[in-house]
């Protein structure tokens, strides 16, 4: 990361730069990792079966494994203790919840019936990817584009509280009972809530009262300070060999179907893209006409257009198998959101400049450069 901006910096100083190597080289990393899981697949052909003797929740338990190490670190990085300060602005939440619970499912539902009317195995793991809402590298972006980072935290932890309670409820209603509404049964798989349900509370649960616990046990006996400065840049990184280590399994078990069918990888690519720039669009012109400043907007934006990949991979993997369409849709994602993400950072900057010229912005490595005036009443931006 690049030292603290300073106010004659100019806002739209590379994105890229100010991202780790490993972070800024993510798409490439995510790459290496599918074209080393199918070399892998090819080398050793029985590996799905091998994998698949042990199972927890449905999923094999390496790569249970994975799929909880790649949670942990992202929820222990959420400042749990900051919910109750946001809380009492209920025009933030209720946002935030529209955008999030109502506007994204509905979209991707509509983009993947759109562009997918004739593949619902991909159609349903675009779904699954819709209602799993952002509780990951969205933090990532938000900082980058100088938004608030204590409202971006506590939508993340509203996300994963309301992911619990509701994803089986909404799995179930997307995939099963909308789709009959329109004459789309047959083509709908029937997804009970039950597994879906278990694989939220198992793959969401677990690494948030992990992540929970530990920051509320480390802050009381080392500092919040130590907590922030010292441990949480330890296990930040472990969470992208969590998300590799699971996508070299997966495409070492299903790998052969993206040789084996590059169009459906294009044909899953284009609505997912689609759906970032348009939710992104309609998130930032909506928070921004509700009133708040842009600090605020960008993160109500951001964690409205970022989706928990991992959730929805864990799901689709427990609920549909790992070799079926839905699990390679959702593997797909990820390679679609971070270039997409890095570049809504930059419009994002842009607007800023656009619609927002006198503000207070959030320097991503904690530090704050004024640019003039007075801005839009902060909601929740710390300033």
């Amino acid at each position: 990361m690049s030292s603290s901006v300073s106010p004659a910096t100019p806002v739209t100083v590379s994105v890229t730069g100010r991202l780790s190597t490993i972070d800024r080289l993510l798409p490439v990393w995510i790459l290496l990792a599918m074209i080393a899981g199918v070399l892998l697949g090819r080398l050793v052909p029985d590996l799905g079966a091998i994998l698949d003797r042990v199972q927890v929740a449905g999923v094999s338990v390496p790569i249970a494994i994975g799929l909880l190490w790649m949670m942990y670190p992202v929820l222990a990085k959420v400042r749990y203790e900051t919910i109750a300060d946001h809380v009492r602005d209920g025009r933030l939440l209720w946002t935030s919840l529209l955008l999030n619970w109502v506007v994204g499912p509905l979209l991707m539902l509509g983009l993947a019936w759109l562009f997918l009317p004739d593949l619902p195995e991909y159609r349903n793991g675009l779904v699954l990817i819709g209602l799993a809402r952002c509780i990951a590298m969205v933090l990532i972006w938000n900082s980058l584009a100088c938004g608030s980072a204590e409202l971006a935290a506590v939508l993340v932890a509203l996300n994963s509280v309301f992911q619990i309670l509701t994803y089986s409820v909404l799995g179930w209603l997307f995939l099963t009972v909308i789709p009959g509404w329109f004459g789309g049964t047959t083509a709908v798989l029937d997804v009970t809530m039950g597994p879906i349900a278990v694989s939220v509370l198992v793959f969401l649960g677990i690494p948030l009262l992990a992540g929970y616990l530990t920051r509320r046990l480390l802050v009381a006996r080392r500092g919040n300070g130590w907590y922030e400065s010292v441990f949480l840049p330890r296990i930040g990184p472990t969470a992208l060999l969590g998300l590799l280590y699971t996508i070299v399994l997966m495409f070492a078990m299903q790998g052969h179907r993206l040789v084996e069918l590059p169009l459906d990888v294009v044909r899953i690519s284009v609505p997912l893209l689609v759906y970032f720039l348009l939710m992104f669009g309609f998130g930032f012109w909506f928070s921004r006409r509700m009133g708040f400043d842009y600090e605020s907007t960008t993160a109500l934006a951001f964690t409205a257009t970022g989706n928990n990949f991992e959730l929805a991979i864990a799901v689709a993997v427990a609920t549909f198998g790992i070799g079926s369409g839905e699990a390679l849709a959702a593997v797909v994602g990820p390679l679609i959101e971070v270039p997409a993400l890095i570049g809504l950072v930059h419009v994002a900057l842009w607007a800023r400049q656009r619609f927002f010229r006198q503000t207070r912005i959030q320097d991503p490595r904690g530090g704050r450069s004024a640019h003039g005036g007075e801005g839009r009443r902060s909601h929740g931006s710390g300033a």
